[in-house]
């Protein structure tokens, strides 16, 4: 007489639907505790492995083009790697001692730009108030202006030497040149291995969506990083030669600075004009070369958001510029210079991840059922 077979299980009734919902949410909700909590505790040494990080995905593309036509993928990571850095070895034998040069002059003539720009701010109230007659610019209000301009000057100053001097002792020289390329290697080496390994982790029910979601997410990461890219490449080459063509000596600094930041939308265009106009103020200290170089932020301004960004990024990136703000704003509340690097990222991450939750809530009965009952 043989056994009985056992009793096949029936599909989960809506209790145990609950509580496997309530086990997901704790186990998402944990998983994303233990990360905020791994990236405060361990922010002073992350910082080289998240750079590394992101030069094994930018390198990760022509890595993999080269393992198709024959290339080890070793010898591919050690190749790519090695050109990266005599660019980056170019870059600091050619132009980073004109850089630092300005960047002392700049250091030298600050008390003068701030004295400048307060004038200018002074004069122009002045020219508001006879055009305008004195019960609308009276003294108070200018006196109240040249005071704003101080505080908002000292802050920036403050900000940025807070900035270099703790960029210089958390990121140490052996840091960038020991420890980032080689982290870079081994990643870009084992890069396809470790996304096998990250997906053997996700329940197979779920893999499919995972795998949509990951390239809807890396489809967006990386057309904004390399479009970002050759954005910032563009406006720096044209505010540094603008700006050197108009004259100003810190044209080179200021123009590349302004192109290098322009990543924060709006911010470098910005900033950049209100620096290079305080150094026309004060090298020049005539209208017609201060209005000049305004011009030229101006018309940069104009190139990026109707010429160069259209055509680059356009709309194949959907990361808002205030999301990217804010994303880039909280990053750095949450984590500084480290969270700075990964707020993109995870703004991509979860713009898609936000995407595909409402379309399933529109897909749902609770939104489509005009009478619940």
């Amino acid at each position: 007489m043989q056994p009985a077979d056992p009793p096949r299980a029936g599909p989960p009734g809506p209790d145990q639907l609950a509580g496997l919902r309530r086990q997901r949410a704790l186990y998402a909700l944990a998983g994303t505790a233990a990360v905020l909590v791994l990236l405060h505790v361990f922010s002073g040494v992350l910082l080289p492995f998240v750079l590394a990080a992101a030069l094994a995905y930018l390198l990760d593309p022509p890595a993999t083009r080269l393992q198709h036509i024959g290339v080890p993928r070793g010898l591919s990571a050690f190749v790519l790697l090695l050109a990266v850095i005599a660019i980056v070895l170019a870059f600091l034998l050619l132009i980073y001692p004109l850089l630092s040069a300005q960047f002392l002059l700049l250091l030298q003539r600050l008390p003068d730009i701030v004295a400048a720009v307060r004038d200018l701010a002074r004069d122009a109230l002045t020219a508001l108030a006879t055009a305008l007659g004195e019960e609308f610019v009276d003294a108070n209000l200018r006196d109240l202006a040249g005071r704003q301009i101080n505080n908002l000057v000292g802050w920036i100053t403050g900000t940025v030497g807070a900035l270099i001097g703790g960029g210089a002792q958390l990121v140490s020289i052996v840091t960038v040149l020991v420890v980032t390329p080689v982290v870079a290697f081994y990643l870009l080496r084992d890069w396809p291995l470790i996304l096998l390994r990250v997906e053997s982790w996700v329940p197979l029910r779920n893999l499919g969506t995972v795998r949509r979601l990951s390239r809807e997410i890396d489809d967006v990461l990386a057309a904004w990083v390399r479009g970002q890219i050759l954005v910032s490449l563009l406006l720096g080459t044209y505010y540094a030669v603008a700006l050197t063509a108009a004259g100003l000596e810190l044209g080179l600094m200021v123009g590349m600075t302004a192109g290098l930041i322009s990543f924060i939308p709006y911010v470098g265009t910005l900033l950049g004009g209100l620096l290079a106009v305080g150094l026309a103020a004060v090298q020049f200290g005539s209208w017609r070369e201060i209005a000049t170089v305004a011009a030229v932020f101006m018309a940069g301004n104009l190139l990026e958001g109707y010429v160069i960004y259209p055509r680059i990024i356009g709309e194949r990136v959907a990361l808002h510029a205030v999301w990217v703000i804010f994303a880039l704003l909280a990053g750095g509340v949450v984590a500084g210079f480290l969270g700075v690097l990964l707020a993109v990222p995870a703004a991509a991450a979860i713009g898609v991840l936000a995407r595909y939750w409402l379309q399933r809530y529109r897909d749902s009965a609770f939104f489509r059922d005009p009478h619940p009952h």
